[in-house]
């Protein structure tokens, strides 16, 4: 979700004045944006990891694992995973390698809830902290991270752009930033099919295991918005991020994007 003339990345956060952003396809304020993301992952905090073997018939598992073998955990890593509040990501990276630590950090108390309850019960609950914060004013020190995630989530995000900037401000130097997001640069051939599902299929899914098809409406038209992966490539590069690039997986459906804090 770009910048344009009407100041509209997708961050959370809020932000006074008249500035709009969408919210999927809707035209908003930006300072009601949080509120209408907040409220979405509200509804759905309970259901959120069933819909996503649901919608991507288990194959959110396989992009997920490649993001972790992208990041390369290393015994010691301190990670900080953003807008992963059910803590997804956070329990591979701890899976994947000893006395690594992750800080989980999401502005949704509900998917924090989730977290928590989930680390409790693997057992990770003395290597994974929960903390309630806004990717766009990340409450962590400079340079103080060694490695950035964020999985599905900087598409919400009312201004991309600063949280970009945050990446790059809490990272240290020489460490990696990783975003695994949806993209709309899928395969030509596979387009309408994948529209016809995207539309149909996965809110009537949303009605049916989450009572919540608007919710998932919302989510599957904010894809839609998001910026191309050379776009996005090239804002990951503004906010100072070196060796940046992405790799598209399944027929370009999502792409893990990459970049370095020299």
């Amino acid at each position: 979700m770009s910048a344009s003339n009407k100041k509209t990345p997708d961050a959370v956060g809020g932000q006074t004045g008249g500035e709009t952003t969408h919210f999927g396809f809707r035209t908003v304020k930006e300072a009601d944006k949080a509120s209408l993301v907040k409220g979405v992952f509200n509804s759905v905090a309970d259901q959120y990891d069933i819909m996503n073997d649901v919608m991507s018939v288990g194959v959110h598992r396989v992009w997920k694992n490649s993001l972790i073998n992208t990041v390369n955990p290393r015994p010691g890593m301190a990670l900080l995973d953003v807008a992963g509040g059910t803590g997804d990501i956070a329990f591979r990276f701890l899976d994947a390698a000893p006395k690594t630590s992750v800080t989980v950090c999401d502005i949704n108390a509900e998917m924090l809830r989730v977290g928590e309850t989930r680390a409790e019960k693997k057992g990770y609950a003395d290597r994974c902290s929960f903390i309630c914060g806004d990717a766009m004013k990340l409450p962590f020190p400079d340079r103080s991270m060694d490695a950035y995630t964020i999985a599905f989530g900087i598409r919400n995000v009312t201004r991309i752009e600063e949280a970009l900037t945050e990446a790059y401000r809490v990272l240290r130097p020489g460490a990696r930033f990783h975003c695994l997001e949806f993209s709309p640069a899928v395969v030509p051939v596979l387009q309408d099919a994948y529209d016809n599902y995207s539309f149909k299929v996965i809110p009537a899914m949303g009605q049916m295991v989450a009572q919540d098809r608007d919710s998932y409406q919302y989510l599957v038209e904010s894809i839609r918005k998001f910026p191309k992966p050379e776009k996005f490539d090239a804002m990951i590069k503004a906010a100072g991020f070196s060796r940046t690039g992405w790799r598209s997986m399944s027929a370009g459906v999502v792409a893990i994007h990459s970049g370095t804090r020299i």
